[in-house]
């Protein structure tokens, strides 16, 4: 069985910088930029937990399971 992957969508024009998502993830997949905004820096440890998706206040986050037209 091989590992699942998946996509992660991220709309930076909405993030107000206040970092749930980075606490939240439990992969690493994101980091802070240099204005304090979420950035996704490590996609392919995304584990789809969706921890990003329902805790942002702002609703920037989209996760989907990459596909095989995806890959």
């Amino acid at each position: 069985m091989s590992k699942k992957s998946f996509n992660v969508q991220f709309k930076e024009e909405w993030c107000k910088a206040c970092g749930i998502c980075i606490m939240m993830c439990p992969a690493g997949v994101l980091a802070a930029n240099i204005d304090s905004k979420a950035m996704v820096v490590a996609e392919d440890k995304c584990i789809g937990c969706l921890a990003c998706e329902l805790h942002c206040p702002d609703f920037c986050f989209y996760v989907k399971e990459k596909g095989e037209n995806d890959k």
